[in-house]
């Protein structure tokens, strides 16, 4: 447990800053899914509306610090295959 004020002080950010980021990525795998669902209906007009929907999405949990970028890029760019692949 924390003793000094600081310290009671940081557990109390953490634990703020812990919800928003689990926030942000509950929103970015939501988008995610959408795209995954639409991959596996056959719809390839909604899976590409979908993926244009997610990638900022994705980007935008780069620059808040929930994802790091290359872990942006590879799904960004797996999912962008998979759509593709889509005859």
């Amino acid at each position: 447990m924390a003793n000094t004020r600081s310290a009671k002080k940081m557990v109390r950010k953490i634990a703020a800053r812990t919800e928003v980021n689990k926030a942000r990525r509950s929103r970015v795998r939501t988008f995610v899914r959408k795209v995954e669902e639409a991959i596996s209906a056959g719809d390839k007009t909604a899976a590409q509306d979908a993926l244009r929907a997610a990638q900022p999405e994705l980007m935008r949990a780069v620059t808040k610090g929930v994802m790091h970028k290359n872990t942006s890029s590879r799904k960004v760019s797996r999912l962008s295959a998979r759509v593709n692949a889509m005859s």
